[in-house]
């Protein structure tokens, strides 16, 4: 009896061991992919890059501020570009900065100056904003939970510049995320570097998120992105196989429980 029960625990015990290590981990509900975001309101440029990269079958993610004085040739245009399919995201009705706003005028006056004006101007013109993109990319807990009924996805900015494997510019199964500024002013940005956020994002099938402001050919200032980096990108993805997303586009996929 004594021998048949060592028996039964040593195979147990095997079988244990065995699970363990041919348990494979449940996939990702998505394809590794990219999602190209652009800040603040330089709409006409954001329409050329369109046209230069709707050969690559893109999606953007636009996020707005000042909606009421950009004018209506302008916001013909982001009606088409949602039209099109890509996405139209809030970034604050005046560009106040969230962090700073909050704290010398309190939450309520925040969201009375700078979102509610904004959503309901954007609702006006029939722009169907469910993102947020902090201006200046900076944020707190306490305007993440104001916000929280506001918007299924929030956007601040990773300003870091780690290893791809560490940095912030992934999603993370959360409504909260960051992106990595792709403009050729930012300290942290290059090329090479470029190519090392997507290859880590191919390798282990993750969602990359970028963002920009100002698209231009040749780059003449700050916070100015290159249609070439832009370029790159679209190539790199279609060479890899990879998916274009919108920050909207998340959200399908952030675990509820």
């Amino acid at each position: 009896m004594k021998v048949f029960f060592l028996r039964v625990l040593f195979f147990s015990l095997v079988f244990a061991l065995f699970s363990c290590h041919t348990k494979k981990q449940a996939p990702k509900p998505y394809q590794g992919g990219v999602i190209l975001t652009f800040d603040d309101a330089y709409v006409d440029e954001w329409f050329q890059a369109d046209s230069v990269l709707k050969k690559y079958n893109w999606k953007g993610t636009f996020c707005t501020c000042r909606i009421d004085s950009i004018g209506a040739p302008q916001q013909a245009k982001l009606l088409q570009l949602q039209k099109e399919g890509h996405e139209i995201a809030g970034h604050g009705y005046h560009h106040y900065d969230a962090v700073d706003f909050a704290a010398a005028h309190g939450m309520d006056a925040y969201l009375k100056q700078e979102i509610d004006p904004m959503l309901c101007s954007m609702k006006k013109r029939s722009l169907k904003v469910s993102s947020f993109a902090y201006p200046y990319g900076e944020r707190s807990d306490a305007l993440d939970s104001a916000l929280y009924s506001k918007f299924t996805i929030i956007r601040g900015r990773a300003f870091c510049g780690n290893a791809p494997e560490k940095e912030g510019c992934y999603f993370r199964n959360s409504k909260y995320q960051y992106a990595f500024d792709i403009d050729n002013s930012h300290v942290h940005f290059s090329i090479p570097y470029l190519l090392e956020l997507l290859d880590d994002a191919k390798k282990h099938n993750k969602i990359l998120i970028l963002c920009s402001h100002k698209t231009v050919k040749e780059v003449t200032g700050n916070y100015q992105t290159k249609f070439e980096t832009l370029e790159f990108v679209c190539k790199y993805m279609k060479l890899n196989h990879m998916k274009f997303y919108t920050l909207a586009d998340l959200n399908r996929f952030i675990d509820k429980k």
